[in-house]
């Protein structure tokens, strides 16, 4: 018989209470493939998603040093969103979700 492991002992469970969501990967992927981003430009780019839902994955992923928001601009205040080096270690993750889905969903 199988004993049952709360969640917060797996490194999965964890991973994807934050990076779990339809939305979260696809702000990573935008920022995997493209760079710093705008908030506009993940309006822009992600088709459905609301401005409050967007900002609240970011601020997020800014909470869990996956993304951080850089200022290039004072007035009126500017940022652009870059993944740190915690959100660049997902870069690979991103890249086999994207195979993957190549392969298997035609």
């Amino acid at each position: 018989m199988k004993t049952k492991r709360p969640d917060r002992f797996c490194p999965v469970a964890r991973s994807l209470d934050i990076v779990g969501d339809r939305w979260t990967l696809m702000i990573l992927r935008d920022l995997s493939l493209d760079g710093p981003r705008k908030f506009q430009d993940f309006l822009d780019s992600l088709s459905g998603i609301s401005p409050n839902t967007l900002s609240g994955r970011l601020k997020a992923l800014e909470k869990h040093g996956v993304v951080e928001r850089r200022f290039y601009e004072e007035h009126p205040p500017r940022a652009e969103y870059v993944l740190t080096s915690k959100g660049q270690a997902l870069r690979p993750v991103v890249r086999a979700l994207h195979d993957w889905g190549e392969r298997h969903t035609r």
